[in-house]
């Protein structure tokens, strides 16, 4: 690591104080100064990580760690000092007292407009340094009766402010990064947070007492319109950005005291291009994918927690064709097609004066709707034999499930509380498994299996494994060539193809399409759409590179 600091993060340490305190301390104690990334990469998850990179305005995270020892996310924002914190108690009133005038915001944006407003009016920056030995009168007001500070402080309040009110305080540095998928909140001095880059890292971000954290868990039940009490101490929730929130509110149920969970919402998914780009799929795969979705397939994508199954489902969606109509089913929204004919329902718990909608209910609704694919969240209860009803009719239907091989799905899905008939099983055309790579640090999709159907005599399924992951190469290996059920079966007879191994070429040149637009560094989501669209109405030509 160097000794001397980098020219940029020299810059950026004389424009922002808070990060020179922070670095000045940091070489103190380790004699080290950390290295300065634009944006992070694969390459540096190592062992002694120690990269500084930028969240936002004023806010920067300082990744951390030593050999042995669990990595540290450090998050450097402004920090008030004991006489500025009086003022920022003062101000913060006299904003909250002022916004109520104000006409009520609809939106973050809006929020922070009326913050900014209001804070102009309550506080003045002071333009000729002076001597702050004065009594309290006149270390707070200057004669407009505005609170007079540095612009440095003014920049902290206008910091604060945001961060507390509109965000979500000490969490919000995690909220606005990023790289992090999930956090995790102990207990008021441990949290955690699952990084894309550095996988679990152990964050700086505490709550000074039991009060204080007591007053901003109920606080934020408020927010959200789910009060927590003792009587109802578990909370799952949606934030105003769409993230899932799982609070648990005792010392009775949650032992070491109050904690919470936040998973992240992406409201712009990761294009398939992406993944292939990461290695949690293959362009082969992709193309597989493609072929499949275009020619209405039902699936299954199926993994442990947190393997990326939702990431990989919105990924996949893009390949449907985009006027199809979808009709989405979930508990809380996270999947996101990029189609215009989309029914987006999610579930309603029953309270005072309404009813109840569950997932079951929905989807007896779409199957009235006419989708051309019905899409479900998560299916864990009855809700399924719902969804493989709709494949028997001929809806094209895919779901997210907890299951690691086909034999466990099969099983599950089969049993309590699901109880699918056998024979329905075979309606799917294939489930796709994806897991976390523990000792690699990353996610890929490890099997695809293909469903021939349900065998009669042997009362099970029959499947065939297409792709299969190659722990030691790490590598996804298509075992399909000229062996793919689905490919020559389904697709192949739906396009009317004399010769079933025509099919093989198609394949091929979607495999080169993908892997044209990673060499070509397509990675935003709607210029990835685009070009799908127009593949589909211009063939190759439609295409903005060649592939020959």
């Amino acid at each position: 690591m160097p000794a001397q600091l980098d020219a940029e993060l020299k810059n950026l340490a004389y424009k922002y104080p808070h990060l020179k305190d922070h670095l000045v301390n940091f070489k103190k104690i380790t004699g080290k100064y950390p290295e300065f990334r634009e944006e992070l990469t694969k390459d540096d998850k190592t062992k002694r990580p120690n990269v500084i990179y930028r969240i936002g305005d004023l806010l920067f995270a300082h990744v951390w760690g030593e050999l042995a020892q669990e990595t540290k996310y450090l998050v450097i924002e402004p920090t008030l000092k004991e006489d500025e914190f009086q003022k920022y108690k003062t101000v913060r009133e006299a904003v909250l007292e002022k916004s109520i005038e104000e006409k009520p915001a609809e939106s973050d944006e809006e929020f922070t407009d009326i913050i900014e407003d209001v804070l102009s009016k309550t506080v003045a920056i002071r333009k000729h340094p002076r001597n702050e030995s004065g009594g309290l009168f006149s270390k707070l007001f200057n004669i407009t009766g505005k609170i007079e500070v540095t612009k440095e402080t003014y920049d902290k309040f206008r910091y604060r402010l945001n961060r507390d009110i509109v965000g979500l305080g000490p969490l919000e540095p995690m909220i606005r990064d990023k790289y992090f998928e999930d956090i995790h909140v102990i207990t008021r001095e441990i949290t955690y947070g699952v990084h894309r880059v550095f996988d679990m890292v152990r964050t700086n971000i505490k709550w000074d007492n039991e009060e204080e954290y007591e007053r901003y868990l109920k606080a934020l039940g408020e927010r959200i319109g789910k009060p927590i009490t003792d009587a109802h101490p578990i909370i799952d929730a949606k934030l105003p950005d769409g993230s899932r929130l799982n609070l648990i509110y005792s010392d009775d149920v949650s032992y070491r005291g109050s904690s919470l969970t936040i998973r992240k919402f992406k409201d712009v998914p990761f294009p398939f291009t992406q993944l292939v780009k990461w290695g949690t799929w293959s362009a082969e795969l992709a193309a597989y994918i493609w072929l499949c979705l275009e020619n209405d397939m039902s699936f299954i994508i199926s993994g442990e927690t947190a393997s990326g199954k939702t990431t990989t489902m919105n990924a996949a969606l893009s390949f449907i064709d985009h006027d199809a109509k979808i009709y989405t089913v979930e508990d809380t929204p996270e999947v996101l097609p990029p189609h215009n004919a989309w029914q987006q329902m999610v579930t309603r718990e029953a309270e005072e004066g309404r009813g109840g909608v569950n997932m079951f209910d929905l989807l007896k609704a779409a199957l009235r709707s006419r989708p051309n694919y019905i899409i479900i969240g998560e299916v864990r209860g009855e809700e399924g034999r719902i969804a493989f009803q709709a494949m028997q009719t001929g809806h094209a239907t895919a779901f997210t499930f907890h299951a690691g091989t086909i034999e466990s799905l099969v099983q599950r899905i089969t049993s309590d509380p699901i109880n699918v008939p056998i024979p329905f099983v075979g309606a799917l055309d294939f489930a796709l498994f994806q897991n976390f790579i523990k000792g690699k640090g990353v996610r890929r999709v490890t099997s695809l299996q293909e469903i021939e159907g349900y065998s009669k005599k042997f009362n099970g399924i029959v499947s065939r494994e297409t792709f299969e992951y190659d722990y030691t190469k790490d590598e996804i290996v298509f075992k399909g060539y000229a062996n793919s059920y689905v490919l020559e079966e389904k697709i192949a007879l739906k396009l009317g193809f004399a010769d079933r191994k025509k099919i093989y070429e198609e394949l091929e040149l979607r495999t080169k399409i993908v892997d044209r637009m990673v060499q070509e560094r397509i990675f935003d989501y709607h210029e990835v759409n685009e070009i799908l669209k127009s593949f589909r109405l211009n063939g190759i030509d439609g295409l903005p590179f060649s592939i020959y």
